[in-house]
């Protein structure tokens, strides 16, 4: 299992069709495939003996117990989500769900993200949470409006090239 990490408190309840899909699948997955295989091996790992020295029992308890957390975590988060559906009014401009490139200033450097809900981010695909310092000052923001966001690396000013609702081509390969 993966070092998964909750977003955090009072994150926002929001998220894309895909992110919820992915999720649903997840506790999908976990109660219907891996759950019972963690069962079958954890009662066969049982009936080996002594249970204090047996390292497939202790394995296996912990690894049901990292399971029924994500799945009791998962079942309580996807009831409290919103699923963003349909496009805002104003496709011109930064909302949730957007596809934006971006140009750092200083640097000349060009960045393509998704603002997504918190519970999708993936630094690997450019999806970054909306609740993000970079995302938050951003909203709203049209092509060739120039914005200043206070991140780890100080405050750095970027200027918004592009602004889509669907995959940009530029980025469909990565």
């Amino acid at each position: 299992m993966s070092r998964w990490r909750p977003p955090a408190p009072g994150s926002t309840p929001i998220i894309t069709r895909e992110g919820f899909e992915t999720l649903r699948n997840e506790l999908n997955h976990l109660w219907r495939e891996q759950r019972p295989e963690v069962v079958k091996a954890l009662t066969a790992a049982a009936a080996e003996g002594d249970r204090s020295e047996n390292a497939e029992y202790i394995y296996r308890k912990k690894q049901l117990g990292e399971i029924d957390r994500r799945v009791r975590y998962l079942t309580k988060r996807l009831e409290a989500l919103k699923v963003a559906e349909g496009l805002p009014a104003d496709r011109d401009a930064i909302y949730f769900g957007a596809w934006i490139r971006l140009e750092q200033v200083d640097s000349g450097e060009q960045l393509h993200y998704r603002i997504v809900g918190p519970d999708e981010t993936d630094a690997g695909k450019g999806y970054i949470s909306i609740d993000s310092p970079l995302a938050r000052a951003a909203l709203k923001k049209r092509a060739d409006d120039e914005f200043e966001a206070t991140l780890p690396a100080g405050l750095l000013r970027f200027a918004v090239l592009e602004v889509s609702y669907s995959l940009p081509t530029t980025h469909a390969d990565g």
